[in-house]
């Protein structure tokens, strides 16, 4: 089991920048770099989506993005902290959403995906809001 904090949202302006965090705690032994990690967001009225998830160290942390954010958003982990981020360049007012990070884990190496059914644990989510 695992529990996720997100962090790091706020109000921007169109072509600003804003990095997420997701910390986690690992409530038993299971080692919080075996954990793939997905990025996803929610806008008022629309279904969440994927936005980007990073594998667990077993497979040197492979990523995978929504094309609607590839080249603006990099997803990168620190297993030391325990901690996943999101960097978020050039942001739109699309991206407007409350993004939440969730967990997933697997016993072997495994490439992480962007579909919410994969994933088991989740955060509670931090505002993004992108506006001039």
């Amino acid at each position: 089991q695992v529990q996720l904090v997100e962090s790091g949202g706020g109000l921007v302006q169109p072509g600003e920048s804003l990095r997420l965090s997701c910390e986690a705690s690992t409530v038993t032994g299971l080692r919080f770099e075996h954990y793939a990690i997905g990025w996803f967001r929610q806008a008022p009225g629309k279904e969440r989506e994927g936005v980007s998830c990073i594998s667990s160290s077993l497979t040197n942390g492979a990523t995978d993005s929504a094309e609607s954010v590839k080249g603006r958003f990099t997803i990168s982990r620190d297993d030391a902290k325990s901690t996943v981020y999101l960097q978020m360049n050039s942001l739109k007012p699309e991206d407007t959403a409350v993004y939440y990070c969730a967990a997933r884990w697997k016993p072997g190496p495994a490439l992480c995906g962007t579909s919410i059914s994969e994933y088991d644990y989740w955060g509670q989510g931090t505002q993004v809001t992108v506006s001039s």
